[in-house]
């Protein structure tokens, strides 16, 4: 038997007590094509090993991000199912506590004959935009984050996207699954919010393709004004604009918003604030407080994590979130609920109304990955496999953050703050007393 062989019979070994010890629901296909278990079906859930220097590079750097790099680059994968499954098949209770019962002889042996096995260690798509993250809040800074996660194509984003293409968590009245009808309820209740009303000046922070204004500006008659940092989302938004008409009444702006001068009635963040990272919020907030005229509203609609028992603990990034920002989102930071509104409260806010949308987000977030693992050859036409891999992961993972709560969104509406009477209504129930 050679060393090759060696290798596979001792892998075969650990992975067959493991999968008895642990009580797995899945199975492990090996590069040579064997099974683990031997007889587990050809349409079963499964692991895919593809060479033995996958277990060569887990070793070396048993990481999250090891993990990741490989299966971006399709050297791990999964057979016959998707992450979906993959969580559902997670073994009941605790999997430390568990794998106490495997072999420690088994598992030496696999260490020993592949820790030192040749192989090229992983690698992901050739530039990661997080290795050189930066969070200084600079305008150019903020403008090269932002490019990289939005400017990758217009065209990509369309495959999953609604056809109004809003990239933000959608509203769901009630139990359905249509994506387009859920982003007009969603639209629609950022306005009731806001209370907008014909003749208003809205500004929306970070407007993407300009679903938001446009709706705003059609539907309540605003003047309505969009601001990012994105040039392929700006150049789509204007062709929007010019298409309906509504050059009079949308304007879009290609700079940092800290930058905009002039006072607005009605203020929104939907899904921008992520980016700001939280040494920057001061100046967030002291920006947004400047551009909102006195009782104006604001609405602050962002992500966020659970606070910790202490700050300490909360600024600890686990291996997720860091892989998040290393991959998808550079520069990007999560504040906790408690956070956020004690900085609006220092800067000149009064808070009105908290609303969480995780569970709408979590809905959000699989109908995209369902979009865009329908359309996976083009989305590997139009950005290549890796970058393809890299997101339906993102998507996936997301949606099973906000299911299991480790992920939060909340949308808290505030006024400038000022003695007297906000102007707003003493209940909610003009949010929900008509027809969206």
């Amino acid at each position: 038997m050679n060393s090759d062989d060696k290798r596979l019979a001792a892998l075969r070994r650990l992975l067959t007590e493991a999968h008895q010890k642990l009580g797995l629901k899945l199975g492990f296909r090996l590069w040579d094509g064997s099974h683990v278990p031997a007889d587990w079906p050809q349409s079963g859930l499964a692991i895919a090993i593809r060479d033995p220097g996958v277990v060569a590079a887990l070793l070396r750097k048993p990481k999250l991000d090891t993990l990741l790099n490989l299966h971006v680059t399709d050297r791990i994968s999964l057979l016959n199912g998707s992450i979906f499954d993959l969580a559902a098949a997670r073994p009941e209770g605790k999997v430390g506590r568990l794998a106490r019962g495997i072999s420690k002889a088994a598992a030496f042996d696999v260490v020993r004959r592949f820790l030192f096995a040749p192989g090229e260690a992983p690698s992901a798509v050739a530039h990661i935009k997080g290795d050189e993250i930066a969070r200084d809040g600079a305008p150019a800074t903020n403008k090269a984050n932002i490019a990289y996660h939005y400017d990758v194509s217009n065209a990509f984003y369309r495959l999953f996207l609604d056809e109004e293409m809003v990239y933000t968590c959608a509203y769901f009245t009630e139990d359905h699954g249509d994506l387009e009808r859920a982003q007009r309820d969603k639209l629609d209740m950022i306005c009731r919010k806001l209370r907008l009303k014909p003749g208003d000046r809205l500004l929306d922070i970070g407007c993407g393709w300009g679903a938001l204004i446009c709706h705003a500006a059609q539907h309540y008659g605003v003047e309505a004004h969009g601001v990012t940092l994105a040039e392929e989302q700006l150049a789509l938004a204007r062709e929007k604009v010019a298409r309906l008409g509504l050059e009079g009444k949308v304007t879009l702006h290609l700079k940092d918003f800290t930058q905009m001068e002039g006072e607005f009635d009605k203020i929104s963040s939907i899904g921008m604030f992520e980016h700001v990272g939280i040494a920057n919020h001061p100046a967030y907030f002291k920006a947004v407080n400047r551009l909102l005229r006195p009782r104006g509203l604001y609405l602050h609609h962002t992500i966020s994590r659970r606070a910790k028992k202490t700050e300490k603990a909360f600024n600890k990034m686990p291996a997720e979130y860091r892989a998040l920002v290393r991959y998808i989102f550079p520069g990007g930071e999560l504040d906790h609920l408690g956070m956020s509104i004690a900085n609006l409260e220092r800067n000149g806010f009064e808070v009105h109304d908290v609303e969480g949308w995780r569970e709408h987000y979590q809905r959000t977030t699989r109908l995209w990955w369902e979009r865009l693992e329908a359309r996976k050859a083009e989305a590997e036409a139009e950005i290549g496999p890796e970058r393809t891999r890299m997101w339906l992961l993102y998507l996936a993972g997301c949606s099973l953050a906000f299911e299991r709560g480790g992920a939060l969104v909340n949308q808290t509406l505030v006024s400038k703050r000022r003695k007297g009477a906000s102007g707003l209504p003493l209940t909610r129930e003009d949010l929900y007393s008509r027809a969206g």
